[in-house]
């Protein structure tokens, strides 16, 4: 596994997604050749329709729309550190005409009472976080008894000729893109390496069982490039 990141990166997360957000749309959908829209799909299939999901790292809020459009939240919170990502999911909305809260705040320290939410969502956001095991008790907190925590995430690979093929393609590809399109020198790298410094599947889970969640599951996706979890409180 590679060299953790250091905490000063993770600390300044929002302002460096607030510089790539207006390419991270057409970079992600692009870059992954729109799979990264089936992941989103396979994800909100496994949550239970419920009345009030809180989205953690909301973004530019795919995974939010999606839960709304298959009817799986009657409503959506979402909360990000980034107010240009979150900008973005605005104006998607205002086009498709549906209404999400979006609220700037840090998953560490929610500004939510406990136990607000019906369900707890985050995709692509947990590697992020500067204290994983504090993001995870604060979704534990804020969601209701019986409630379901589903997250989408990146991970690494088992498979030597597919992680291989990952490594090239993350390391060298992808950044490189990355830079030339969000014109950003430092985005696309961060990504790289925080997806690598990550950890994925059982120990994943162990991190969720830590922080009260029970009935813990995973399911890889693609060959293992990312894996949905779910817990229920």
């Amino acid at each position: 596994m590679a060299s953790i990141l250091s905490m000063e990166e993770k600390q300044h997360i929002g302002q460096l997604f607030d510089r790539i957000a207006g390419t991270y749309d057409g970079l992600n959908h692009g870059l992954s050749l729109n799979i990264d829209r089936c992941w989103r799909r396979k994800t909100v299939a496994l949550m239970p329709p419920v009345p009030h999901v809180l989205d953690v790292a909301i973004g530019t809020a795919d995974l939010a729309i999606e839960m709304l459009r298959r009817g799986k939240a009657e409503r959506v919170t979402g909360l990000d550190l980034s107010d240009q990502m979150m900008a973005i999911g605005k104006a998607k909305c205002e086009k498709r005409k549906i209404n999400i809260d979006f609220v700037h705040g840090n998953a560490q320290k929610m500004p939510f009472k406990d136990e607000s939410f019906d369900g707890v969502t985050c995709a692509f956001g947990c590697r992020n976080f500067s204290d994983l095991d504090a993001g995870l008790k604060e979704m534990y907190r804020v969601l209701q008894p019986g409630g379901q925590v589903t997250i989408l995430e990146f991970s690494y690979p088992t498979n030597r000729i597919v992680r291989a093929m990952y490594d090239l393609y993350f390391t060298r590809i992808l950044p490189f893109i990355g830079r030339v399109v969000s014109r950003d020198k430092t985005a696309y790298t961060y990504l790289n390496r925080s997806v690598k410094s990550f950890c994925w599947g059982e120990a994943f889970v162990q991190h969720l069982h830590d922080a009260g969640f029970r009935d813990e599951h995973f399911i890889p996706l693609s060959l293992g490039i990312a894996t949905i979890y779910t817990a229920s409180k």
